[in-house]
Parts: C-alpha cells; sequence; structure tokens
C-alpha cells in the first residue's frame, strides 16, 4: 500500500488524521539554550528516535527565561503536540507540575525541578565528579576547587554537592577545599569567577569545574594570571562537549552521553504518548572521565 500511494505521489492528510487519531504526529522540544554546544547532540538523539516512530519535532529555545519558557510551552500546548520533552529552566519552574495537571504527556531531559512530578533523563553526575577527584586526588592533589554554576539549575546542585560527599570519601581535609560558584554556565561569567577564586585561594593546584564552558573560563583566568594549565593548576571540566579535544591543553573532562540522553527522553515520551505510564524518577545514564593534557601530577610546595 504504501509502495502504491508512493507511485501516485500521494500525501496523506495529516489534518484529517489527527482528527481521527486525536494525535498531531508532533512532539514539543524546549531547551534552555541552543547555543550550549551540547544541546545540539541531545536534540539529535531525540529527532533519531522521534523520527524512526513517526513523530516530527519542533524545537524551541528559552533563551534560560522562565518567563519564555512558560509562554514557549503554553503555545506548544496550544498547537496540539502530542507531548512535550522540557529541559527546565529552573528548579522551581511550575511548568512540569502543570503539564502533570493538564495530562500532557511529558519528559524532562538534563534538568529536573526540586518537585519530581515528570520522568527525568540525565547523567549519572555524581559518580562522574567522583571519578574526576579521584582522577585528582591519585594525582597527588588535596588543595582542591569547585567552581559551580548557578544555583538555580539542578545540574549545578547535584554536581556541586556530588563533589562535596566526594571529597569527603576520599578524606581530604576542609580546609584546603573550596567551593565557588559564577552566575551562568559561561565562559564570560567563569572567567572573572575564576580569577576572584585564584587571588582567594592561591594555593589551589586543581579545580573541577561545573561544565566545560567554566573549565574554559579557568584557562582565561589563568592565562590572564600568568598561570599555566595543568603546570600550576589542574582543570577538569564536565560533559565533553564538542571540540575540548582541541584546546590547549586538553581539556580533561567528564563524558556524557549526549546522544544517547536525547534518545532515551524521546523513547520514554513515545511510551507515555502510547499509554505506558512512568514514575516520576530520574533515569541517570552512565559517565566516563576522559583524561587529556589539563591535568597532571599536583605542583610541589
Amino acid at each position: 500500500m504504501a509502495e502504491a500511494a508512493a507511485e501516485l505521489g500521494y500525501t496523506p492528510d495529516r489534518v484529517a488524521r489527527s482528527l481521527r487519531t486525536r494525535r498531531t504526529g508532533v512532539v514539543g522540544v524546549v531547551v534552555p539554550d541552543f547555543t550550549n554546544p551540547v544541546i545540539p547532540p541531545i536534540v539529535r538523539g531525540i529527532e533519531a528516535v522521534l523520527w524512526r516512530s513517526g513523530i516530527a519535532c519542533v524545537l524551541a529555545d528559552t533563551d534560560n527565561s522562565p518567563e519564555r519558557e512558560a509562554q514557549l510551552v503554553a503555545e506548544l500546548q496550544a498547537r496540539r503536540c502530542d507531548g512535550l520533552i522540557v529541559s527546565s529552566v529552573t528548579r522551581s519552574s511550575p511548568v512540569p507540575a502543570q503539564l502533570v495537571a493538564a495530562g500532557v504527556p511529558a519528559v524532562l531531559v538534563t534538568r529536573g525541578t526540586d518537585r519530581a512530578v515528570l520522568p527525568l533523563v540525565t547523567s549519572d553526575d555524581a559518580s562522574g565528579i567522583d571519578a574526576a577527584i579521584t582522577h585528582l586526588v591519585e594525582r597527588g592533589h588535596c588543595r582542591l576547587a569547585y567552581l559551580a554554576g548557578p544555583p538555580e539549575l539542578s545540574t549545578t546542585v547535584a554536581r556541586r554537592e556530588a563533589f562535596t560527599a566526594s571529597v569527603a570519601r576520599h578524606g581530604l581535609d576542609p580546609a584546603g577545599v573550596t567551593v565557588c560558584s559564577c552566575a551562568a554556565y559561561t565562559v564570560g561569567a567563569a572567567a572573572p569567577a575564576a580569577r576572584e577564586l585564584l587571588a582567594m585561594h592561591p594555593s589551589v593546584t586543581a579545580i573541577v569545574a561545573g561544565n566545560d564552558m567554566i573549565a574554559i573560563g579557568c584557562l582565561v583566568a589563568l592565562e590572564g594570571a600568568g598561570l599555566s594549565c595543568p603546570a600550576d593548576v589542574s582543570i577538569v571540566g564536565f560533559n565533553d562537549m564538542p571540540l575540548v579535544d582541541r584546546l590547549t591543553p586538553a581539556l580533561t573532562t567528564v563524558a556524557i552521553p549526549q546522544h544517547e540522553i536525547g534518545a532515551a527522553a524521546a523513547s520514554l515520551l513515545v511510551e507515555v504518548i502510547d499509554g505506558r505510564s512512568h514514575d516520576a524518577v530520574p533515569l541517570l545514564l552512565p559517565t566516563r572521565l576522559v583524561v587529556r593534557g589539563s591535568t597532571s601530577f599536583a605542583r610541589r610546595g
């Protein structure tokens, strides 16, 4: 039948089919910032799974604005999308609870909210941070710093808490450990925060960054201070975003399975759309430490 339709040049009437099936064959994907290099591989994973399921996706960028997130989600609902995949802007976002109340099939990806009401697909950040700390401790580092992202994001809280727990597990002296934060997961926000960190804590020999953009900001700050990475300070990033292996030095980082996270979120959403309910618990995909040139043995003294 499909071959005959193709030969005749027949195109299905999606409007008529949606009236019959009450489905549009479209899913909304809401992301916080499409210029973030980690987002495109996740979206590619989402799109690959949805395409195989005969579903198209509409991409919406919130630009990290809670107000814009609410407006875009409302617009996608009005367009009768079959479901939504949302990377929530903040931990306190009301959007997930509103989607549940409206009966809209939805899945969260990478970012969650304090009140778990929807399934969440993200990386196992705790194991990734612990692998980074283990790597540094094995190279003699005991004066560590963690440069976190903005506290209103779930990824910030998860990674910061993982850092604190791992430091304790390794028995490091809390007096030699520093935790700071910057206003955004960007180079522009990280560089001045890293400069302040280095000025206030000159004994630090290694910095674990909340993501790779923050790690690059640390490299900028080190260069500005006349310091060298990794001879003076080792740096570990998080995410393994594209091209960090091309930096000088190449960035040691915790790799998250970006494409797989998107694919898992899409598969989960298809199941929810088909009526297979899922608990509002996180699906944590494994991370791995990728050791490159930005880490070495701790300096003496």
